[in-house]
């Protein structure tokens, strides 16, 4: 039977999270016919073995589980598109295994991407496990006006509502349906005409980053981001990263995919001005850190990879291209 929607879930030792990840597809399921693709990069701790039994148990029912098992970590971007090539559903909707969907949250969706033919994808509004709102909307590419006025505190002076329309961000409360430059990979849903037109996931993305390139590649095709607060889906965040890396090492990881991100995906004149914004405002908190005795490590190895990547776009050797 054809299905109407496919949930990708990406897994990489979930444990629990995993699980509970799954329990609630079942408890809030669309009205609409679904299946689950779910891609194991390697994991160790059992799950992918849970995901054997979930797959052997759900084969012959209407809502069946495929799984795709990687005998390396692929990263998040090439574990998608892997699934994107095996679905055969009109709606894809990125799932992330720490994620939780909340009731009607995926008809909500649903019924958002179809008002219009021209929305490419959609996202929920995502609350921390405590029920505090966690951020999922930015402005996309990044612009270095806004990197000022948020890293300066000059925002503040701003009135709140011009702030947030402004900024989104942190800046945002999350309040109302619009059309936004980025929207969150934790959970997506996505239109599979729009992976046939503008492609999947960047590959040479591992981790961080892919989201970004993606979404601004989804805009410049001329298709709509919307963000829908009425659908809630519950995010734990970070549960692979903190397994994988220290704070410090996530840090450096998502700077160098921010880095390549600029690179690869914005003009030359624009990757500049956003390093010098970014550079000015490292260097400024450095200098408070030392002066205030407080640890500068952490800012002073992303200052570094910034200082690395702007004197290789000034002299020219950068793989940036024009747009």
């Amino acid at each position: 039977m054809s299905q109407t929607l496919s949930f990708i879930v990406v897994n990489w030792n979930g444990g629990e999270l995993l699980k509970r990840c799954f329990e609630s597809i079942a408890r809030h399921p669309p009205s609409t016919q679904w299946d689950i693709i779910a891609v194991d990069n390697a994991s160790t701790d059992g799950s992918r073995e849970w995901l054997h039994q979930r797959a052997d148990a759900t084969r012959l029912t209407t809502n069946p589980v495929h799984l795709i098992e990687n005998a390396t970590n692929a990263g998040f971007g090439a574990a998608n598109n892997q699934a994107f090539e095996i679905s055969r559903a009109h709606f894809l909707f990125l799932l992330n295994a720490d994620a939780e969907l909340t009731a009607g949250s995926c008809d909500t969706l649903i019924k958002t991407l179809s008002s219009d033919a021209r929305i490419g994808a959609c996202g929920p509004r995502l609350l921390n496990p405590d029920g505090s709102l966690q951020i999922s909307v930015w402005r996309n590419p990044p612009t270095a006006w806004a990197t000022l006025l948020s890293g300066l505190r000059l925002a503040s002076l701003l009135p709140p509502r011009l702030r947030g329309e402004l900024l989104l961000a942190e800046h945002w409360k999350h309040d109302r349906r619009r059309d936004v430059g980025m929207l969150g990979g934790a959970a997506l849903l996505v239109r599979r005409e729009v992976i046939e037109e503008v492609g999947g996931f960047d590959e040479r993305f591992h981790m961080y980053g892919e989201d970004n390139e993606w979404c601004l590649r989804i805009t410049r095709a001329g298709w709509r981001l919307v963000f829908e607060p009425e659908a809630v889906v519950i995010h734990q965040g970070g549960h692979s990263s903190l397994q994988r890396w220290t704070d410090v090492e996530k840090v450096q990881l998502q700077t160098k995919a921010y880095l390549e991100f600029l690179n690869r995906a914005v003009p030359r004149h624009k990757v500049v001005t956003n390093l010098l914004a970014s550079t000015g405002l490292l260097t400024i908190q450095r200098m408070l850190r030392r002066i205030r005795n407080r640890p500068a490590n952490e800012v002073d190895s992303v200052l570094k990879l910034h200082f690395q990547d702007l004197r290789r776009v000034l002299t020219g050797r950068t793989n940036s291209r024009e747009n």
